[in-house]
């Protein structure tokens, strides 16, 4: 049996969108343990060549949202590494939010786009991909790595966050009969 689109995208980003909500609430319940604020963590960089903690948020949510809308459209551009307003409570707003306009996309919408070309625009060049090209080889391994990057941030400043908060909660179960 193949794997449809749909499970190799929207599924894979609403497991991960939901456990980076997890560990993002999990960090800022340790800022209040420790009397800091989680705003504090919002520019911090896990190297000094990196972009910061908002800038790795920010991209969970185009990297998975972004990517959902470019299976539809085909045209994915980069995140703006721009500020963003409301500062760590912002960014957790943002994820929420993320997770329920993918729950928006449906299976039978999103396999309908299998084999669609879709450009990635990055200044003037423009890459084209097939949707699941697109999905395997640039979209989930960027999703993942802003992922890591934001929850290796929280770890770094210490955060009770561990590996099963960064995998969320698993697809798991029996095949169908």
């Amino acid at each position: 049996m193949a794997t449809s689109l749909y499970d190799l995208s929207i599924a894979t980003y609403l497991q991960g969108l939901a456990a980076v909500a997890g560990f993002l609430e999990k960090g800022r319940a340790y800022c209040a343990e420790q009397g800091s604020e989680p705003d504090a963590l919002v520019e911090t960089c896990l190297h000094a060549d990196m972009l910061p903690f908002r800038f790795q948020v920010v991209s969970v949510r185009q990297h998975s949202l972004g990517a959902a809308r470019a299976i539809e459209s085909g045209e994915f551009r980069p995140p703006s590494a721009q500020p963003l307003e409301g500062g760590y409570a912002g960014l957790q707003a943002l994820i929420n939010e993320t997770r329920t306009e993918m729950e928006a996309f449906t299976a039978d919408a999103i396999d309908a786009h299998a084999g669609r070309l879709v450009t990635f625009h990055l200044g003037d060049k423009q890459i084209p991909f097939t949707v699941e090209n697109f999905i395997l080889s640039f979209s989930l391994p960027n999703f993942f790595f802003h992922a890591t990057t934001a929850y290796d941030i929280l770890r770094q400043h210490g955060a009770p966050v561990g590996k099963r908060d960064y995998l969320g909660r698993m697809r798991i179960g029996a095949p169908a009969a």
